[in-house]
């Protein structure tokens, strides 16, 4: 079973992942992959939030 760091590092990787991707998808005007990824990023921002993650200096996105 994973220690409580290794899901946070997990859910952080992932969280730095969908922004890029989104950033990605906003500059090629791909809105609907946009939209697909922001509720994966909601998803990872409530789970690292839950976790105690500051997110300040993480959240390129700010949505």
């Amino acid at each position: 079973m994973p220690s409580s760091l290794e899901i946070a590092k997990n859910a952080i990787d992932n969280f730095n992942k969908i922004q890029r991707y989104m950033v990605l998808a906003k500059d090629e005007n791909a809105e609907k992959t946009y939209a697909a990824l922001k509720e994966e990023y909601i998803s990872l921002k409530a789970i690292l939030n839950i976790a105690g993650v500051n997110l300040s200096e993480l959240d390129r996105i700010n949505a």
